[in-house]
């Protein structure tokens, strides 16, 4: 059992891409149980969770809007504000409790980000839902997740995402691809998957944190995940 973990959701898991909708009820319900099902798994473990925007806003150059990068950046940050409070409130349908904490300042919309607020939250029994990236261009969600744990000691994060672990190639375009069980930073970075940015993964590998690559569509891997269980991949320092 981990004392306290980081979950990272990208913004396309509240939307769905068959039916081009950037947010769907069911996807938001079905997240929102998977989460609760763990928390009750396990009471003790404290979760924070970091998510992306890209279902509302991937960037300038992926809609061809033509505003600069900072402004681009600023943009994502904010989508990923609606995003933390979309599933908010579909944790405190399940009976949850849950808060957002934002690192661009939009009060009294959410509120601020500090570590000390979230730590406080984070004990009182709250989900803590990261909003705002870094609060600064130029940096990923990814990087954010890392940055989090970081500061609330998180001993691990865990990306769900849509494939079972980490691959040698991308398995659907290449069927004999390599899956691994567990693999170190260093391997990670020398091999150049793509897990996470550099920066990220160079982050859990000063900190020390762990990092846990699984599917999310599986019901019941959070569960797993957060109660010890290898789901999919292990990257360790």
């Amino acid at each position: 059992m981990y004392k306290r973990i980081l979950l990272k959701l990208s913004g396309e898991s509240l939307g769905d891409i068959e039916k081009g909708r950037s947010f769907s009820p069911e996807s938001a319900d079905y997240i929102a149980t998977e989460i609760a099902a763990a928390s009750s798994a396990a009471p003790q473990t404290q979760i924070g969770i970091v998510i992306g925007g890209g279902n509302i806003w991937r960037g300038a150059r992926a809609t061809g809007i033509p505003v600069d990068r900072v402004s681009a950046d600023g943009m994502g940050m904010l989508a990923t504000i609606i995003n933390a409070m979309a599933l908010r409130g579909a944790l405190e349908s399940k009976g949850v409790k849950a808060k957002v904490l934002t690192a661009v300042n939009v009060y009294p919309v959410a509120e601020y980000y500090s570590a000390r607020k979230a730590m406080e939250y984070l004990k009182a029994g709250n989900i803590v839902i990261f909003a705002g990236g870094t609060g600064s261009p130029f940096f990923t969600t990814d990087t954010g997740a890392s940055l989090r744990a970081a500061e609330i000691g998180a001993e691990i994060i865990f990306k769900a995402t849509q494939v079972d672990g980490v691959y040698s190639a991308d398995p659907k375009k290449y069927p004999d691809a390599e899956k691994y069980d567990t693999l170190s930073y260093s391997e990670a970075l020398s091999k150049g998957l793509k897990i996470m940015d550099a920066s990220a993964l160079s982050m859990c590998l000063d900190n020390k944190i762990s990092t846990l690559v699984f599917n999310l569509h599986i019901p019941g891997n959070i569960r797993n995940a957060v109660t010890g269980q290898q789901t999919g991949t292990i990257i360790k320092p």
